[in-house]
Parts: C-alpha cells; sequence; structure tokens
C-alpha cells in the first residue's frame, strides 16, 4: 500500500489520481495491503506468496498483458525486483500464467542511458529487444503529469527523473 514512511492512505490517493490522468478507472485499481508485503527498499518479499496474488488477479480480471520489471527492477529497488522474481516464477511453473496472458518485462539501464531523455531513442532502436514503445509528446507529458500526482514521493531526485528519464520517453521491453 505505500506505506514505508506511514503514508499508506495519501499514496492510495495519489495512485488513484495518477491512473485517473492515464485514463484508467478507479474500479481497475487493486492495492494490496499484506503485512508480509511491506513498502520497503530493503526488503525482499516472499516470491511464492507474490505469485499467488498476483495470478489471483491476472485471472479475476481477465488480463492478458502483465509488464513488470526485470531482475534489476530499473532502479534496484527490493520490492521491484521482487515482482520480477513473482512474475517470473509464475511464467516458469507450467501452465501457471495462462496462455492468454503474455508478460514484458521491462528493461533496466545503465545509469548513462537512464538520464538522457529522448537521446536514448537511437540506442534503444539499434538493440536487440521484442518491444519497443517510444512516446509521443503528448503521451510523456501526460505521463509526466501522472507521476507528478505522486506528490508524497516527488523528493529531489525524482524531480529530476521528470524531466531527463528515457522512460518518459522510451521504453525497452523483452518477453519472459
Amino acid at each position: 500500500s505505500g506505506n514505508y514512511y506511514n503514508q499508506g492512505e495519501i499514496r492510495k490517493k495519489e495512485l488513484e489520481q495518477s491512473c485517473c490522468v492515464l485514463g484508467i478507472p478507479a474500479s481497475d485499481v487493486t492495492v494490496i495491503d499484506h503485512r508480509d508485503l511491506p513498502d520497503d527498499p530493503a526488503v525482499e518479499w516472499d516470491p511464492q506468496l507474490l505469485a499467488t496474488l498476483v495470478l489471483k488477479h491476472i485471472e479475476a480480471k481477465n488480463i492478458n498483458l502483465v509488464v513488470t520489471f526485470d531482475a534489476r527492477g530499473v532502479s534496484g529497488h527490493a520490492n521491484h525486483i521482487s515482482l520480477y522474481t513473482a512474475v517470473r516464477y509464475n511464467v516458469c511453473k507450467p501452465l501457471w500464467v495462462p496462455p492468454w496472458c503474455q508478460v514484458l518485462v521491462l528493461e533496466s539501464v545503465n545509469l548513462c542511458r537512464k538520464y538522457i531523455s529522448f537521446l536514448d531513442v537511437l540506442i534503444s532502436c539499434l538493440l536487440p529487444r521484442d518491444a519497443l514503445f517510444i512516446l509521443t509528446e503528448e503521451e510523456t507529458e501526460q505521463a509526466k503529469r501522472a507521476m507528478r500526482c505522486h506528490r508524497s514521493q516527488l523528493l529531489w531526485f525524482r524531480q529530476l527523473y521528470l524531466l531527463f528519464s528515457r522512460y518518459l520517453v522510451v521504453n525497452s521491453l523483452r518477453l519472459l
């Protein structure tokens, strides 16, 4: 629930506002508040527990595409890495992920590429990947508006992220 600094309720509202900016209705937003899955950048979550919760959500919502972090979690955040581990656990188990559901993994890039914004488009086009998403200027501005909804998390380095991150312009993914 995003309760690392005891801001769970604030962060839930920020998530709903952010999703609204992206055109995602509140009825499609699920917040998991589980005592064994604390919002803590130093805690690795139990992959089996998380895998079970993710699979239940996929089946309940009839989801056909999952986009998750890779093994480096984009920022090295232990919770992000745990999510990747759980989804990989689901995909590797026979018949765990329904056949109608594909899983794409967001590529973590080095620090230099992470903060060169649109200049990474050329590099990303030249490197192997299964999918490449290049946002239009309008989509980039929409993503920035959505990020700004997370006021409680907009520390100075995230302000830099909004200005320079390639993830607001280009995202390379691979099939899991």
